[in-house]
């Protein structure tokens, strides 16, 4: 593959794709991108199915600094949902009860709106879940948390990439092991891993695809049960994104292309039924429409002849419609795939 870079832009040939700094992907018109020509080979194509999944980008604030984060979430954003946007999404909600509403963000329980969002969904009759960082549990603001998830039967997806201390600091700041542990135990003690779902999400240390997800699963229940007593449902094993904070890491240690012929290599046609975003829709903070959340952050928001919102989109009319991808969609259908929960196959 011929790269040429000038300025801070990248340009990636045969497959013309840019990529900014900014960490938005464009692809140039009558070209297909190193994912597509991967689906061509393998003569498959990516339409949208029966809608699975609501999730919502609540925004980017988050109380953790972690160097996988493909949102860029960190204490200092301010992009953060505002109350009318919130009111309408909890309208569409209403409305349409989506199987699933997916809470994120950032750390999503930041958002004022967070409460608002979970009882709403619930009394529409929607599966909830939190994308929760645990941390969060540990701050004094945020005590109450275990307690109310378990009140409205919120299912708890929770980021833990190790169980070993050394690998977790190392990607998500000092101490952030010993804080995950202690708001795991709260989380069991309200039934958490028991009576009510609990499930944690594995991130690769570094420029490599995760293991198997059921050995992990296995290697974490067993250190987690013997070190702490703390039990659990299921682990995802979720491939690191080439986006974001991931992206510049890769940049700065000359990793990135290594990283996406490993993806590249690894391309597994098997996973392609199965992609999150033939069954979710991903809205951001201002309630933009995105096909996923990686496409959110690369800004790739669905579009019929102007971008779309939340409120211009029904599930029935979005059955059937291409989704946009770009090179980052290699991480998904790398290995046994990747998506909001856990290997694809």
């Amino acid at each position: 593959m011929l790269s040429v870079a000038l300025r801070g832009i990248r340009l990636e040939l045969p497959f013309r794709i840019l990529e900014y700094p900014g960490n938005a992907s464009v692809l140039i018109s009558g070209n297909m991108n190193r994912f597509e020509s991967k689906l061509a080979e393998h003569r498959l194509t990516l339409r949208r199915g029966q809608l699975q999944t609501l999730q919502i980008n609540v925004g980017r604030k988050c109380n953790q600094t972690c160097t996988h984060c493909h949102v860029d979430a960190a204490p200092w954003r301010t992009e953060m949902m505002p109350e009318s946007i919130a009111l309408r999404v909890g309208e569409w909600i209403r409305e349409h009860r989506p199987p699933v509403v997916d809470i994120t963000g950032g750390a999503p329980e930041l958002s004022e709106h967070f409460r608002y969002f979970v009882e709403t969904a619930r009394e529409a009759g929607c599966q909830v879940i939190d994308r929760n960082n645990l941390t969060i549990i540990e701050t004094a603001a945020f005590a109450w948390l275990p307690e109310y998830l378990a009140k409205h039967e919120v299912e708890v997806v929770a980021s833990l990439p190790c169980y070993s201390a050394g690998n977790v600091d190392a990607q998500r700041g000092d101490g952030v092991f010993a804080k995950s542990i202690s708001a795991l135990k709260k989380l069991n003690a309200v039934g958490y891993g028991t009576k009510l779902p609990l499930n944690l999400v594995f991130n690769p240390l570094g420029a490599k695809l995760p293991g198997p997800q059921a050995e992990l699963e296995a290697d974490f229940k067993e250190a987690l049960s013997r070190d702490f007593g703390i039990v659990f449902n299921q682990l995802f094993a979720i491939t690191n994104q080439p986006i974001a904070r991931f992206a510049e890491d890769l940049r700065s240690h000359g990793q990135w292309d290594a990283y996406l012929e490993l993806l590249a290599n690894h391309f597994n046609p098997a996973t392609v039924e199965g992609l999150m975003c033939r069954s979710t829709i991903s809205i951001g903070w201002m309630g933009e429409v995105f096909d996923c959340d990686f496409n959110q952050m690369l800004k790739m928001q669905m579009r019929n002849g102007k971008p779309l919102y939340l409120w211009d989109v029904t599930p029935a009319r979005l059955e059937g419609w291409d989704i946009q991808t770009g090179v980052h969609c290699l991480a998904c259908t790398a290995g046994c795939g990747s998506s909001c929960t856990g290997a694809v196959k």
